[in-house]
């Protein structure tokens, strides 16, 4: 069992993905935010059950799973509608990443939570040891998700000021991976953090 846990976080397009394949290739366990979200919602869960009963049968979709695009569409500029979803969520995704990362076969688990500055840090995720940031420039993150999504520099805009800023997530932070060079680069890092995860996990 991990006894160690890292709370691995990082803007939109910011390449957190990358760095979790990186730290998998390594043998560290990863326990992903976004995973854990979609199976809080599947068919037949209680967590389903409450976004039908909050927001109506038309968040569906025809084989009776949500429908994501509809519901990010109900919410995105819907204050109130956002935070009675992530209410309904976010504490099934958080038991989730516990009950993972507790039983994590590797020296430390790693726990993907891309809105972890965004919904209270350490003080909602008290059992995370340090946070490790990615971290790229909003102008980095904006040429990324235009080439990735396809999606005009406006909209663009739009899903990064809807996140929290750059420098409220670097606060948070313990360590940083500023991934803005070559792949290579960023398995470099990623190797010269597991050496140090792996020391200050037999240190507990």
């Amino acid at each position: 069992m991990a006894t160690y846990c890292i709370g691995l976080t990082g803007g939109i397009a910011s390449g957190k993905t990358a760095v979790t394949r990186a730290f998998e290739a390594l043998g560290i366990v990863v326990a992903d935010a976004d995973i854990a979200a979609r199976d809080a919602v599947a068919p037949g869960s209680q967590g389903l059950a409450d976004i039908v009963a909050t927001f109506g049968h038309d968040v569906l979709d025809a084989e009776g799973k949500l429908d994501r695009a509809a519901m990010r569409r109900r919410v995105f500029d819907d204050t109130d509608a956002r935070r009675r979803l992530e209410g309904i969520i976010h504490p099934r995704v958080r038991a989730l990443l516990v009950e993972q990362c507790e039983a994590a076969t590797s020296p430390y688990a790693i726990a993907a939570i891309p809105l972890l500055t965004e919904v209270g840090g350490r003080t909602t995720y008290p059992w995370l040891q340090r946070i490790l940031v990615v971290d790229v420039p909003a102008e980095t993150q904006r040429q990324r998700l235009i080439q990735r999504d396809g999606i005009d520099a406006a909209l663009a805009e739009r899903m990064i000021a809807a996140q929290a800023t750059r420098e409220q997530r670097l606060a948070t932070a313990d360590d940083v991976i500023v991934n803005t060079g070559s792949l290579e680069d960023l398995q470099r890092h990623v190797a010269a953090l597991d050496v140090q995860y792996w020391r200050l996990a037999a240190a507990i």
